[in-house]
């Protein structure tokens, strides 16, 4: 753990006054000046017990006989890149190996949500994460899940949230606030419990969290603002960015996997000219393939530039903007004293190369190798055990009774929205046969079923989707299936289906792609069925191996699976499934398969 300023004062004052040595000093580089947005050529920055102490044009009366120098050669020093938005458990991975995956790309600093585990383990799956992410060289915050389930009455998890979990989880060293409040109706209805964990959390003065996933600008998104949320990163256009800023909220937009909403948002600051300070850039869901081989928040901050924004402005947005919506523009998101030293050495601002990475004061990553250990905790055995179906499942789990008499049907269909979260709702025609209503790959219509595996109940719920491509006879099933992380299985063939749904049970949990009935890729998720602790490039060669078999089986949507495991997602609108039925996002109600 680094120290605290109080504890380092007297050494970072001594330091800048040139009376003792710094640890580190990065010479004669560009200084990447955030908080007053210049580029400061031929400057020196001195670095002593983990914090920056001196940034000048000249730290030679700070350099001694144990000083460590770097020459910066005339390249740019540009702090550490802080993640606003983001869930762990996206990456398949641990926080141990989710840090040790992106510390090379230049994050230094992440704002986390493990909801994902909390409606597996609830407060003791946050816990694990929460303890984890303290072990690691740079700085992981958590944010308390606040809502799971995510819309009460439309779905069951394995474990609730409650506000007495809130106001005991403020209390934690890493926690920084209450995590999206994805019951967005729950707010605007006044709902007790939300308002309750809303108060603990400002009680504490923590941030509060928000995930506002309509379009309606009207009086419900004015009522959503009027409950509390700081910040939201559900918009997906200009429109959604004015709105969020003018009401006072910190606007995020996010770069996924799966998720494009920077270019069509960007553009309130880069033509419209509002204040870029309440624009801030996270990436919201990465899985592991994306971290190793694209990136993390360079990433998101080279396509910021890319849809127009200048470099200063994006740096902004993934630094300093980040650290003050946070509470802490005094203690990260800038390269100045008193600062936790995390800092990024690159050679061009416009392309980010992240060549030197330095966090706390210590250098971490050079060239895209990672030079220190992320520790990890011993997950308990049981967290391993999650994925219970209560029986074996076969091809008649997933068949779908016609209505008596019928030769045809109009089904509604789930429509993915290719790069988006939100779904269309749909409808299709689809033929009977032998009183069971098929899937149609001529229209793009695959089944989907979500299989219980909380209880083992033996509970599934079919339905329909269309956007995938599938071809042939296929299935791909997962146990991250967000929020409530039952199972989703996709496919165009029952059998498939119930053979992709056993496997997962046996391993306990991750994602299959079968074809023909044989598997063609496995990514094994043991921890709450959401998470690997092997190694991220292990993992991610993994995730290449699914997404290979994905488009063997015809699938072209673009990163395919961010987009299957959000089907159960209902909170985001349009149509969703759950292990009570079809849920119609819109009116926040079950609504039959089948159109009168």
């Amino acid at each position: 753990m680094i120290a605290t300023w109080q504890q380092s004062a007297a050494r970072l004052i001594a330091v800048a006054a040139g009376r003792e040595p710094a640890d580190l000093v990065l010479r004669g580089g560009i200084w990447v000046n955030v908080q007053s947005r210049e580029l400061l050529q031929n400057h020196d920055i001195a670095i002593a017990d983990g914090r920056f102490a001196y940034c000048g044009s000249d730290a030679s009366h700070c350099i001694g006989e144990q000083t460590t120098v770097i020459e910066a050669e005339g390249r740019y020093l540009l702090p550490g890149l802080c993640d606003a938005h983001m869930h762990i458990e996206s990456g398949m991975l641990t926080p141990a190996e989710f840090a040790r995956a992106v510390i090379p790309h230049g994050t230094t600093s992440m704002f986390t949500d493990p909801h994902e585990i909390a409606n597996v383990l609830g407060l003791r799956g946050v816990r694990l994460m929460h303890d984890e992410a303290l072990l690691q060289p740079i700085n992981i915050f958590t944010q308390m899940p606040g809502c799971a389930p995510s819309a009460p009455g439309l779905e069951t998890t394995g474990v609730e949230i409650t506000p007495d979990d809130v106001r005991e989880a403020m209390s934690w060293p890493g926690i920084i606030g209450l995590g999206e409040m994805m019951n967005f109706p729950g707010v605007i209805n006044a709902d007790a419990k939300m308002l309750a964990e809303i108060a603990a959390t400002q009680n504490a003065g923590k941030t509060v969290g928000g995930h506002y996933a309509s379009p309606d600008l009207g009086a419900a998104f004015h009522a959503y603002a009027a409950g509390g949320p700081a910040d939201d990163h559900e918009g997906t256009c200009e429109a959604d960015a004015l709105a969020r800023v003018r009401q006072g909220m910190r606007h995020m937009m996010r770069l996924g996997s799966a998720w494009y909403d920077v270019e069509s948002q960007i553009t309130a600051v880069t033509e419209k000219g509002l204040d870029p300070r309440n624009f801030i850039l996270c990436t919201d869901d990465c899985h592991s393939g994306t971290l190793i081989n694209e990136g993390h928040m360079d990433r998101v901050v080279r396509h910021a530039i890319d849809c127009g924004a200048e470099p200063l402005v994006a740096l902004q947005m993934a630094t300093i903007n980040t650290a003050t919506h946070f509470g802490l523009e005094r203690e990260l998101g800038s390269i100045a004293p008193g600062r936790r030293a995390d800092l990024i050495i690159s050679s061009s601002l416009a392309t980010l190369p992240i060549e030197t990475v330095i966090a706390r004061g210590q250098v971490v990553a050079e060239s895209g190798d990672i030079k220190v250990d992320c520790p990890h905790l011993e997950w308990p055995e049981d967290v391993r055990g999650t994925v219970v179906l209560g029986t074996e499942l076969t091809g008649a789990h997933f068949e779908i009774a016609a209505p008596a008499g019928a030769d045809s049907v109009t089904a509604k269909v789930i429509g993915v929205v290719e790069n988006q979260a939100p779904t269309k709702a749909l409808a299709a025609t689809l033929n009977v046969e032998n009183n069971l209503v098929s899937s149609d790959t001529s229209q793009d219509v695959c089944q989907i079923a979500l299989v219980e595996r909380h209880r083992g109940t033996g509970g599934v719920v079919n339905g329909f989707v269309t956007g995938f491509g599938y071809q042939g006879e296929m299935a791909m099933a997962s146990t991250v299936a967000h929020d409530s992380h039952h199972m989703i299985v996709v496919g165009t063939c029952r059998d498939n289906m119930a053979l992709a749904a056993n496997r997962l049970g046996e391993v306990g949990g991750g994602v299959t792609v079968w074809q023909n009935g044989r598997e063609l890729a496995l990514v094994e998720l043991p921890i709450a069925g959401l998470m690997s602790d092997s190694p991220a490039a292990v993992v991610a060669a993994s995730a290449d191996k699914m997404v290979a078999a994905m488009a063997q089986c015809g699938c072209t949507v673009n990163n395919a699976y961010m987009q299957h495991s959000l089907l159960a997602l209902v909170v985001i609108p349009e149509l969703r499934i759950s292990d009570l039925g079809l849920v119609d996002v819109t009116k926040f109600e079950l609504t039959p398969l089948f159109e009168a």
